[in-house]
């Protein structure tokens, strides 16, 4: 059968996609902005007739009824990499579940665990040879296609074809949806005051010929602004951003530099707004590979000049970071937080650069702390943090001890805050 009669053969409803879900199923679906958006609206709607399905996901990025409905409980629940806005307000409802990880062993531990029955993803079209793209994402579709018993994923004509691992034959999926929605976007955030004053101390931090990973949000936006009088920048990241486009249009990412994948921006996954979509859409200088290499220390250290740029909620004055919660409660998630911190950190010339405000509810609170607050996560250990950086500047981590990091800390702190951190150090014997 060619690959055209079979891709037809194969063609299903999205009510009919959701009817092979099955009571005790572990379902992966994509990540971001490749959500499966059609399929997972309907979840609910097969949800009397099905317990215990597990969903798998990161960065769900719409409000699902599965999730956020409490009647959902006990027939569905979403066990995600990383708490998102809904994630964190259905929690109550006991909908939902965090799976602690680091990024770049997330799909291999968890099918370790519990192997995925259905993977549910998106893809573009068919090309004329009868390759699909799974687009903006390989994080972990990749593995999960490979593993699971059933591919189900939805073909959105309004996808970008990207180049890497995204590449699979109409043979290797089970059944096609087609449903050309439009792309979710993120809504634009511009760097606030403090944010510009972060990225121009981190933008100093860079040098030439770097190769930088960023996140996104007012912060690295910032940096992304910072950066704009470099030279010669590479790009290998988890996620592939905004920023990142302005500054390869205006000419300081080059990729010309990079020890590894030379000319290529390397990036996991995409999630942004349309101009990035379109940028990344049939462009070869952008290869999207799965997060289990990309992700990788040992791969992310043979960058030279590797540059980790992370956000945080607080840091302690030792230097460890919590990332992902606030006291007991889960807000976010590890992500690839640890993996590029390491990795940098064994690049010829790297730098793990970690960014916070010094406080926050107005500045009644300091995100600098004596000891993290009580059940907080640490996401990244005070070994590899080299910079943190406030809006009060740069706090030199590498190689200190105890005693000049509480100084150093200190100093990037809000004032306000000095004097109680220095007693509080003086109590505990910080030092």
């Amino acid at each position: 059968m060619s690959w055209k009669n079979s891709y037809k053969s194969k063609l299903i409803t999205l009510e009919e996609g959701v009817g092979h879900i099955k009571s005790g199923d572990h379902i992966v679906v994509a990540l971001g902005a490749a959500e499966p958006q059609g399929l997972m609206s309907l979840f609910n709607t097969v949800g009397d007739k099905v317990r215990d399905v597990i969903v798998s996901n990161c960065l769900n990025v719409r409000n699902y009824d599965f999730i956020t409905n409490p009647a959902m409980y006990g027939h569905f629940t979403n066990e995600g990499w990383f708490y998102t806005p809904t994630m964190r307000a259905s929690h109550v409802h006991r909908t939902v579940s965090f799976v602690p990880n680091h990024l770049h062993c997330a799909m291999r531990k968890r099918s370790g665990h519990r192997r995925p029955n259905i993977f549910i993803g998106t893809c573009t079209p068919p090309d004329k040879h009868g390759y699909v793209s799974l687009s903006l994402s390989v994080t972990y579709e990749r593995e999960a296609l490979d593993e699971a018993d059933l591919v189900i994923v939805e073909v959105n004509a309004n996808m970008p074809r990207t180049f890497g691992d995204t590449s699979v034959h109409v043979s290797q999926i089970d059944l096609f949806v087609e449903n050309n929605l439009p792309l979710f976007e993120l809504p634009e955030v511009d760097p606030s005051d403090k944010d510009l004053l972060i990225g121009g101390h981190i933008a100093e931090l860079v040098e030439d010929g770097s190769t930088i990973q960023l996140g996104f949000g007012g912060i690295p936006n910032a940096v992304a602004q910072g950066l704009l009088r470099k030279k010669d920048l590479g790009v290998h990241t988890e996620m592939l951003t905004d920023g990142m486009v302005d500054l390869y249009e205006a000419g300081v990412i080059t990729n010309q530099c990079k020890s590894l994948f030379a000319g290529k921006m390397i990036a996991t996954f995409a999630l942004g707004r349309k101009k990035l979509y379109d940028f990344i859409d049939d462009n070869p200088a952008v290869a999207m590979l799965r997060g289990s290499y990309v992700n990788d220390p040992c791969v992310i250290g043979q960058n030279s000049k590797m540059v980790s740029i992370n956000t945080t909620l607080e840091v302690d004055l030792g230097g460890q970071c919590c990332s992902e919660s606030i006291g007991h409660r889960q807000f976010s998630g590890t992500g690839g937080q640890a993996d590029t911190a390491i990795g940098a950190q064994l690049s010829p010339g790297g730098k793990s650069i970690i960014a916070l405000y010094s406080t926050a509810k107005q500045d009644a609170i300091s995100k600098i702390v004596p000891t993290l607050t009580p059940g907080a996560v640490v996401s990244l250990s005070r070994n590899d943090v080299d910079y943190v950086v406030t809006e009060y500047g740069v706090a030199q981590l590498r190689g200190t001890s105890i005693r000049e990091r509480v100084k150093q800390l200190i100093s990037v702190a809000h004032p306000k805050f000095h004097a109680w951190l220095q007693e509080e150090a003086e109590k505990m014997q910080i030092w």
